[in-house]
């Protein structure tokens, strides 16, 4: 069997390792703003908890952004 399309390059595969990383960067960022606003509308530890389900958050997984 051959292959008959070109093989990416070093080049292409780094620049779409950075996409990946910028895009789980973004996605970080806006999980982390989600969860404050979230908390800052709850009305108890309780209803907090049940938002951040609701849209898939985790309560234990906020951390100080790096830098």
């Amino acid at each position: 069997m051959s292959w008959t399309g070109s093989p990416s390059t070093q080049e292409e595969s780094g620049r779409f390792a950075a996409a990946q990383a910028a895009s789980a960067e973004n996605t970080d960022m806006q999980n982390r703003r989600a969860a404050r606003v979230v908390a800052g509308r709850a009305l108890d530890v309780g209803d907090c908890a049940e938002m951040l389900a609701m849209l898939g958050l985790d309560a234990g997984s906020e951390r100080a952004p790096a830098g």
